[in-house]
């Protein structure tokens, strides 16, 4: 299974990736294994964005920037809504990326 590196950089993936560089330096664990516990995250993070979440969000903001490269979009939203059923949250400044799940699926001969 392919998978998407860019949850390393959300909030729990950077601070796994600070908790593994700090096990690492300390000696307590390998660098092969942190770099093992960093590839299942991907995995597991796209798995269960796929297959468990079933949520739908309405998106309502200003668009301030857009980036299309490598196929994957980048949009930079300044007062952007989120609605659900449950809740409606307002930020000021929101970054989304956004990649083609069709590059995960292996090619098919």
């Amino acid at each position: 299974m392919a998978t998407f590196e860019l949850y390393r950089r959300s909030t729990i993936g950077t601070c796994l990736t600070d908790t593994l560089d700090e096990l690492v330096s300390s000696g307590a664990v390998s660098p092969e294994l942190a770099i093992q516990v960093l590839v299942q995250f991907d995995k597991s993070m796209t798995d269960a964005l796929e297959n468990q979440v079933k949520s739908k969000v309405n998106i309502k903001g200003h668009l301030h920037t857009y980036r299309f490269c490598d196929n994957v979009w980048t949009f930079i939203l300044t007062d952007a809504t989120f609605k659900s059923e449950e809740i409606t949250e307002t930020l000021s400044k929101v970054k989304i990326v956004a990649c083609d799940s069709k590059l995960l699926q292996p090619n098919q001969p």
